[in-house]
């Protein structure tokens, strides 16, 4: 049985947090001598450290409880900080599913936790019997599952997830950066159901706000307080968190920015599979195109040349390139450079 106490580790459970000066007041003020601040300028005085405003206004769209929302810096914030909440670095270990998301192999060096990575089936699903013995393993803590997955850009699916929430006692965490572009529901309407589970999400994808850093995780309140615990006190500048609150302000230009995306997509799936160089184009429910093509390393060394940059991903998948859909006009490029190269 799922026990958060067991898995946390010990000197986080002791841990007393830092108290900034605007974590110790709440209210109204016109004069500030707390934090020693310089009194002059508009960026002297320090951020809301709980970030309340966001929290409020994605409350309010997601549905979701203030208290079960936490904001970091960029989703990877996110990742290192529950590496260092339920991992004893040299001992405990972490778990993905391979090919992902490459932070968390680096988070997981950088922490000093072994990272257990197990390979998706041909189909890039996670293959339930070969974890089944991992699910028992004392030291494994945490689990990564990317869905929908990157570089591949598939979802995985619900009863593989639903099993190792299941049968699982440490934490599963479940990157969604890219549900937005998904037809699939985010896994945050589950959290009361399973109190292992942190979904995590981020603005700089659909929101269009890659420069300003800011993850997302969603989950029960006694895990957001071990979060809240041990982040930076002012770990979301003022700037970005007013640029995702002006964002949530205008969800009229993140649909109108979606469709055009998810249009673009198809069109760019179907016209990539005309191509001769092109083998493969594999469907996704992400913002991105996984391509099997006949020489990855000259398809990206071809288009570099003519200053478009795609991702190689055949050190991982052979012979595979990623995708970004772009705008109508950089698609147009991209096939037009494709056609030549």
């Amino acid at each position: 049985m799922f026990s958060l106490k067991n898995i946390v580790r010990k000197n986080i459970l002791n841990l007393v947090a830092y108290s900034s000066a605007r974590d110790e007041y709440t209210g109204d003020a016109s004069v500030f001598l707390d934090a020693n601040e310089n009194p002059f300028g508009n960026l002297n005085r320090y951020p809301d450290p709980q970030q309340k405003t966001l929290k409020k206004a994605l409350s309010a769209l997601k549905n979701i409880p203030t208290d079960n929302i936490f904001i970091g810096n960029g989703s990877d914030e996110i990742i290192d900080l529950a590496f260092r909440i339920f991992c004893t670095p040299g001992k405990d270990k972490a778990l993905t599913f391979s090919p992902t998301y490459g932070m968390y192999d680096v988070s997981a060096n950088i922490n000093n936790i072994e990272l257990v990575k197990l390979p998706l089936t041909d189909d890039f699903q996670i293959n339930i019997d070969e974890i089944k013995s991992h699910l028992k393993d004392e030291y494994l803590k945490l689990i990564f599952i990317c869905s929908p997955n990157n570089p591949t850009g598939n979802t995985i699916n619900t009863v593989d997830i639903e099993y190792i929430l299941n049968n699982f006692n440490g934490i599963v965490i479940l990157d969604e950066a890219y549900i937005d572009f998904s037809p699939e529901a985010s896994w945050n309407n589950k959290l009361a159901e399973y109190p292992n589970l942190i979904v995590s999400q981020t603005f700089s994808k659909a929101w269009g706000l890659a420069a300003a850093r800011i993850g997302i995780a969603y989950t029960n309140i006694n895990i957001i307080n071990l979060f809240n615990k041990v982040k930076p006190p002012y770990n979301v500048s003022e700037l970005n968190q007013k640029s995702a609150i002006n964002a949530l302000n205008n969800t009229t230009e993140f649909e109108k920015n979606k469709r055009v995306i998810l249009i673009e997509k198809e069109k760019l799936s179907k016209t990539l599979t005309t191509l001769a160089q092109v083998k493969k184009v594999y469907p996704s429910d992400a913002n991105f195109l996984l391509i099997e093509v006949n020489n990855a390393n000259g398809t990206y060394n071809n288009l570099v040349d003519q200053k478009i940059i795609i991702r190689n991903r055949n050190s991982i998948i052979k012979n595979c390139v990623r995708i970004t859909v772009g705008s109508p006009e950089e698609n147009t490029k991209l096939i037009n450079a494709l056609k030549i190269s």
